[in-house]
């Protein structure tokens, strides 16, 4: 084979093989417009890990509609995670910024900056690692989801798949774990706990009395009411 061709086969491969990733992610997308994902890479990959130390472990998840899901946590996840979500195109630019800034004056990575969509996005699909690569396809599978879905359908799925605990996700078994009602009953105060537990949930599944938590529950209870719902 001469050289030109083995270039073109080294170049071409993995060429192809990241746009049939590509092309994978975006009818999967499609599908999930009307129909409910199962799990989600990140649901697997934390299922995998419990059944290291107990092989019959299984997650507390139960899918519910987006109408059976408390207005109060809709709210209170808005106003905590994305205030911007029904405005935004997937990516909030400023925020991003923001998270940037923070995270240089620490010297370390103390924000995000990620949208609701973007969390989705990682969550589906990507495993935890970080990286300026995973950062890339996390934003092509953002648009993605945004082409396909309004913000309703993105919002209903974050709901449903998000975790909230060691072996938790999504708001159902969140409501029924830590305060043993439904989605559809949860009050704002335990909404807005739910909501700040979002970025740690398996440190606060066990220290639930965290003093942070209990302040920065009280800041998102007072933002819920200017959040908007899609």
């Amino acid at each position: 084979m001469k050289p030109l061709r083995i270039l073109l086969w080294i170049v071409l491969v993995p060429l192809l093989a990241v746009l049939a990733l590509q092309v994978y992610f975006f009818v999967q997308i499609w599908w999930w417009v009307d129909h409910d994902p199962g799990s989600t890479s990140f649901m697997r990959q934390q299922r995998s890990v419990l059944q290291e130390k107990n092989p019959a472990a299984t997650l507390q998840y139960t899918w519910v509609s987006y109408e059976k899901i408390s207005n109060n946590l809709k709210r209170a996840i808005i106003a905590s995670e994305d205030s911007h979500f029904s405005e935004h195109e997937g990516v909030d630019w400023q925020a991003l910024q923001k998270a940037y800034d923070k995270n240089t004056r620490k010297g370390k990575a103390v924000a995000g900056g990620s949208t609701i969509t973007q969390q989705l996005a990682k969550n589906l699909f990507l495993s935890g690692e970080r990286s300026y690569l995973r950062k890339g396809q996390e934003l092509i599978i953002t648009y993605m989801l945004e082409f396909w879905m309004d913000k309703e359908r993105i919002f209903e799925i974050y709901l449903n798949v998000v975790e909230w605990g060691s072996g938790v996700f999504g708001a159902e078994a969140a409501a029924r774990h830590y305060y043993g009602v439904p989605a559809s009953a949860l009050g704002a105060s335990q909404a807005a706990r739910l909501a700040v537990m979002l970025p740690n949930p398996r440190f606060y599944d066990k220290n639930r009395g965290s003093a942070y938590l209990g302040k920065r529950t009280g800041l998102i209870l007072r933002r819920m009411g200017s959040a908007e719902l899609p």
